[in-house]
């Protein structure tokens, strides 16, 4: 996995390597095989500016290879998420819809309309998180912060 990262920095560094190669080559370093559904599904979210639900995804998946199953994508979507290529995120329907996850510390904009999806970094939450931790006695690992709105065209 080393040897991977090394060669996908180097090549980055030097010339930028598409973000769907990037994932691909993570993928097959992590013994899957790179069917033609998994590269359609991995082009569709990397392109895409908001979150895809499961059907929406298999139902774009189909217009370039007819034969994909939805099966294959929920099973796509769990390698995405394993490997930290994709995040699920919760609407406000109740229902999980998928993107790409987020570089760094960053936090997810979501429109409730559209969809659309907007990454902003900031907001330092060290001191939330240590009163939190001292008050509950838990160990706070990690944090995720997503905010629901609406999105300039949708307002």
């Amino acid at each position: 996995m080393k040897t991977l990262f090394t060669f996908i920095h180097a090549m980055t560094a030097e010339t930028p390597l598409p973000l769907a190669e990037i994932w691909l080559a993570r993928l097959q370093a992590s013994g899957y095989r790179l069917t033609t559904p998994l590269r359609v599904l991995v082009d569709i979210l990397v392109s895409a500016n908001r979150a895809l639900g499961p059907v929406e995804l298999y139902d774009l998946g189909r217009r370039e290879y007819p034969k994909m199953g939805l099966v294959t994508v929920y099973r796509s979507l769990e390698k995405l998420e394993e490997l930290g290529l994709v995040q699920r995120v919760h609407q406000v329907n109740g229902c999980h819809a998928y993107l790409r996850a987020a570089n760094g510390h960053e936090h997810i904009l979501l429109c409730t309309r559209c969809g659309r999806v907007e990454y902003f970094s900031g907001d330092d939450l060290s001191a939330l998180m240590r009163r939190v931790s001292q008050q509950s006695g838990f160990v706070i690992d990690e944090h995720w912060l997503q905010l629901h709105g609406r999105c300039a065209n949708c307002q």
